[in-house]
């Protein structure tokens, strides 16, 4: 489990990027009291998302 700072270095993306995605459902993320973590599945979850849909780009 990540916390969202370790997932933004992670994932090379930025704070307000990662509660986007997180928001719109593309990053799952649980909550431990008043933290929110991002599982590891979660954080190969998403790439594996933004390969395939890099991949559907090119097929188009």
């Amino acid at each position: 489990m990540y916390r969202v700072p370790e997932a933004m270095r992670l994932l090379s993306l930025s704070r307000s990027v990662i509660y986007e995605q997180i928001r719109s459902g593309r990053l799952r993320t649980v909550t431990q009291g008043r933290t929110r973590l991002v599982p590891a599945s979660a954080i190969a979850e998403y790439v594996a998302l933004l390969e395939s849909e890099a991949s559907e780009r090119k097929a188009a």
